[in-house]
């Protein structure tokens, strides 16, 4: 299994769009395409105006399968411009993360 974490950085005074935005066009096309999401958050303490996502691979090969076919679909591309309409995102990180054997995730 590999987990992606992704780190997204917002501009303080579009962290409240940016989230209605995700919640309602986004989140949905992601749940029916990548389908295992371990996680979603926002900082509390330390970097300000984060969000931060975990989602669960077979492989990488699945993960790439999964995203390709995501990034075709309509809904996501409308998202997509929407996103780069609204100007939120400051930066963007992604990880991808193998578990240890004795990790509590496998």
């Amino acid at each position: 299994m590999y987990y992606e974490l992704r780190t997204y950085t917002l501009k303080p005074t579009k962290l409240g769009d940016w989230l209605a935005l995700y919640k309602s066009a986004a989140l949905p096309v992601q749940e029916e395409y990548l389908g295992n999401l371990i996680g979603f958050f926002s900082t509390e303490f330390g970097e300000a105006n984060q969000v931060v996502h975990i989602w669960a691979y077979a492989s990488l090969d699945d993960r790439i399968a999964r995203r390709t076919a995501m990034a075709a679909d309509p809904r996501w591309q409308a998202f997509s411009r929407q996103n780069k309409e609204l100007d939120a995102i400051v930066s963007l990180h992604s990880k991808l993360l193998r578990p240890t054997d004795f990790s509590p995730l496998k």
